[in-house]
């Protein structure tokens, strides 16, 4: 007779996954490392952007993991062209170099960047949390767009502000942080409008990135 835990649960549904660079061997390298990941279902890979895109429109993954620099289409274009379409489905960019610019933009279309000397355990978590509808900064991708920075060490934030800035920090827009908290819309923008001001930036993400150096997140 077979026994049957009754507690056992089913495992999550993988995370289907498509990988666009143009480098064979660190595309096919990565292939066999994400293999390993237990979470992770290898839907398909493409060697430049216009590939990806056709397989993206195709197979519908639920993360696409994009080489920044790639023939015919980078990575950011992809990003651009999907996002355009109205296509929400989770990005993460990777890239040789840390670039400011690339960075910036790829975080401000919801899309984390990492360096490809990444650790393989972060990679993963990184891939997770896009999955999960999580946007990730990570600190090292911080210090090298903000090394230093001109805001007080000593800067504080309420702690309303500071529940805001870390849904901020996870993506979430201003109606969706108002829900989560169970506050006014206006009323999120007037926190987000103070984060701003005491950050001395002028957008969210550097708003995030600023926070990051000072370790308020």
């Amino acid at each position: 007779m077979t026994e049957y835990r009754a507690d056992l649960q089913p495992r999550p549904k993988p995370m289907r996954l498509l990988l666009a660079d143009d480098q064979t061997l660190v595309r096919q390298g990565l292939m066999r490392l994400l293999s390993l990941a237990q979470d992770v279902e290898l839907l398909a890979e493409a060697a430049d952007g216009e590939e990806a895109l056709a397989l993206i429109r195709t197979l519908h993954p639920d993360i696409v993991l994009l080489d920044v620099r790639m023939p015919r289409l980078g990575g950011l274009d992809v990003l651009r062209t999907l996002r355009a379409e109205g296509n929400t489905v989770a990005v993460v960019l990777l890239s040789t170099f840390g670039d400011e610019a690339t960075a910036l933009s790829g975080l401000r279309l919801g899309a984390p960047f990492l360096l490809k000397d990444v650790d393989f355990e972060v990679l993963l978590q990184t891939l997770r949390a896009a999955t999960n509808g999580e946007l990730v900064i990570h600190s090292m991708i911080s210090r090298s767009l903000h090394p230093t920075t001109s805001v007080s060490s000593s800067t504080t934030l309420t702690p309303r502000e500071q529940e805001v800035l870390r849904l901020m920090a996870g993506g979430y827009s201003n109606k969706q942080i108002a829900l989560a908290l169970g506050l006014q819309e206006g009323t999120i923008k007037n926190h987000v409008s103070s984060i701003l001001l005491k950050l001395e930036v002028h957008d969210r993400i550097r708003a995030v990135l600023s926070a990051l150096d000072l370790g308020l997140l």
